[in-house]
């Protein structure tokens, strides 16, 4: 079973999201949230908060066990910028984009599928 939950119109760059996005897929979500809260960066309150609610969803609709969830993607969607202008020399305008993020995780119940070992390269 999986569950997804997202956090849209979120106002961090997509760019730093995904550095803390990266870091907690493929882990079981108790392992991702002990990881999260005690990552120093907006990102990681602001995907800790989509991972409670996923967690919660999949307890409360369908029944699941917190314990045994893992995170099956993480992803960062960008989000429509807000534009605004600043004031500059000589009567002109300096266009600056605040750019909004969209937070997607998707849990699933079945366990992580072992990495596969690299090949070694062919005649070593």
């Amino acid at each position: 079973m999986e569950v997804k939950s997202t956090s849209k119109y979120v106002r961090l760059s997509p760019k730093k999201a995904r550095d803390v996005a990266r870091a907690i897929q493929g882990l079981p979500a108790s392992s991702a949230m002990d990881i999260l809260n005690f990552t120093p960066k907006k990102a990681a309150q602001l995907i800790g908060k989509t991972l409670k609610t996923a967690m919660a969803d999949a307890e409360h609709n369908f029944k699941l066990d917190a314990e045994s969830l893992t995170i099956k993607e993480a992803t960062i969607g960008i989000g429509p910028a807000l534009k605004r202008f600043k004031p500059r020399a000589k009567g002109s305008a300096g266009a600056i984009r605040r750019p909004t993020s969209h937070i997607f995780i998707t849990l699933t119940d079945a366990p992580a599928p072992a990495k596969k070992a690299k090949a070694a390269k062919a005649g070593e």
